[in-house]
């Protein structure tokens, strides 16, 4: 097999191991899906049937310009639908952000332990990481800035809410961040876990700013994360660009269905953000019940800290997948001396509260 050098000096991994992959392994299902951020609350009934009407149409491509469901974004969030570009999740966006704006050798700033699969596309198109170290379970604004202008960096990534921690910054934080970008450097800004934030941690969007691309998805408070749908908010000029490089026909026509009426039905979404407040609020009562520490979190999951170092808290993590408890874990000291837990059902959070005493008691 006759690889680039690129390819083949790159590691044959992927970064994260399926809760499939596992149950296969194991030989059994998991009593409780907790690990992936997935909502266990579902997809909006009218997603739900919009999507199954759209079945009898999955003969036919889907529209490749998403024309519709790009103006029903623009629409919502007040911009034009030149400024929007629909893709599969966000993952697929970063993969096509990376493309753009990266090349063998190019320098990109992010934190150590953030989100795995932005690391995973500059390192499969040769850029060169450079990362700072998270401040108080939390990005650092100011060591990514000087990460940035100190290695020449066209590209910075930023979670907010964060992914694996949780926690938040606020939006004057970011909008001053974006202000002192060094020279023509992009922030790509990720907001997967907006729906779930408090207000003043979420930045106005502002279209005709060329330094930053604001990503979001209908993976989490949606509940479609099977259905691989994600945007991106940009400068005109930047999000034309990706029709340079995206795979055009890479949304299905009951993809976009279903994001579209996902979308309109805001009464849905308002529930599923009521369901995981309240589901954050039960899974901070268990960690307590437990000795342990639940960090704050703006997102769909909580991370618990085990309070001791990243191998106890991997045993805890063993100790409850071995009890039917899928959950994961940051994988960066000291970040990872905690695990992570999806917001369930009271059905699941019942499971999990059964499971967590003896998972500790077998890491002791």
């Amino acid at each position: 097999m006759r690889l680039t050098p690129l390819a083949a000096g790159l590691p044959a991994t992927v970064p994260f191991v399926g809760p499939e992959t596992q149950e296969r392994a194991m030989g059994r299902r998991f009593a409780a899906r907790l690990g992936a951020n997935e909502s266990v609350f579902g997809a909006s009934p009218d997603a739900i049937a919009a999507m199954a009407a759209a079945a009898a149409e999955a003969w036919q491509y889907g529209d490749p310009e998403m024309h519709d469901l790009k103006a029903a974004l623009a629409a919502h969030h007040g911009v034009a639908p030149a400024n929007v570009v629909v893709g599969e999740g966000i993952d697929g966006l970063l993969g096509n952000l990376v493309r753009l704006l990266v090349a063998e050798g190019t320098p990109v700033a992010t934190s150590a332990g953030a989100y795995p699969t932005f690391a995973y596309h500059v390192a499969g198109f040769g850029g060169r990481l450079v990362t700072v170290p998270y401040r108080d379970d939390a990005e650092d604004p100011e060591a990514l800035l000087l990460a940035a202008r100190r290695a020449g960096a066209p590209l910075v990534y930023l979670a907010n809410p964060d992914n694996p921690m949780g926690s938040w910054l606020p939006a004057a934080r970011i909008a001053e961040m974006v202000a002192r970008l060094p020279g023509d450097a992009v922030l790509c800004l990720d907001e997967a876990y907006a729906d779930f934030a408090p207000p003043d941690a979420i930045p106005p969007v502002d279209p005709n700013e060329p330094r930053v691309i604001r990503m979001r998805t209908f993976s989490k408070a949606h509940g479609m994360a099977g259905a691989r749908v994600g945007y991106a908010i940009a400068h005109a000029d930047l999000a034309a660009a990706f029709d340079r490089v995206r795979n055009h026909f890479g949304v299905g026509r009951i993809a976009q269905a279903g994001a579209l009426a996902a979308l309109a039905d805001r009464g849905w979404l308002g529930k599923v953000v009521a369901e995981v407040a309240a589901a954050r609020a039960s899974i901070a009562a268990i960690a307590e019940a437990n000795g342990l520490v639940a960090l704050p979190s703006a997102t769909n999951f909580v991370t618990i800290d085990c309070g001791r170092d990243g191998g106890f808290a991997r045993a805890v993590l063993d100790g409850l997948v071995a009890r039917g408890v899928f959950v994961r874990k940051p994988s960066v000291a000291p970040q990872d001396r905690c695990i992570r837990v999806t917001a369930g059902r009271p059905e699941d959070l019942a499971v999990l509260a059964a499971a967590l005493p003896e998972a500790l008691a077998a890491a002791q």
